[in-house]
């Protein structure tokens, strides 16, 4: 078994680089670590994770086999901030709730029509310690 830092990437094939940054600079705060005509890296501060939008016109179209990918809330009543957000970076609210009394989740679509999650979950045994 190797050491990692977890699931720490992920790339989406984008219509518009620039415009599918924005919208997760708006909604998450990430900033662009590597740029280049088309390629974008983003980091979220504070963390390991990189979103890279790799534009392809024509060629993306939502999230393809993926269900959907997710983003953990530190506060869950950050929830309605995060609903607001998405909204207003272009993206759409498609269903939101609670999982169990305390575990407030949406699902919303950015505007390249990939499906993700934002939710806040309780702690578990396997969260790294603070």
């Amino acid at each position: 078994m190797i050491r990692t830092r977890g699931l720490t990437h992920l790339a989406l094939k984008v219509n518009d680089a620039e415009r599918a940054f924005a919208f997760y600079r708006d909604v998450f705060g990430v900033v662009a670590v590597y740029c280049e005509r088309g390629f974008i890296q983003a980091q979220t501060p504070g963390t390991w994770d990189v979103l890279v939008f790799e534009e392809e016109p024509g060629t993306a179209a939502g999230s393809g086999s993926i269900a959907h990918f997710g983003f953990r809330l530190v506060d869950p009543q950050d929830i309605d901030e995060a609903a607001r957000a998405v909204e207003s970076a272009g993206g759409q609210v498609v269903m939101r709730g609670e999982f169990v009394p305390g575990e407030p989740y949406l699902f919303c679509r950015d505007p390249d029509g990939y499906d993700l999650e934002i939710w806040y979950e309780l702690p578990t045994t396997a969260d790294p310690r603070t």
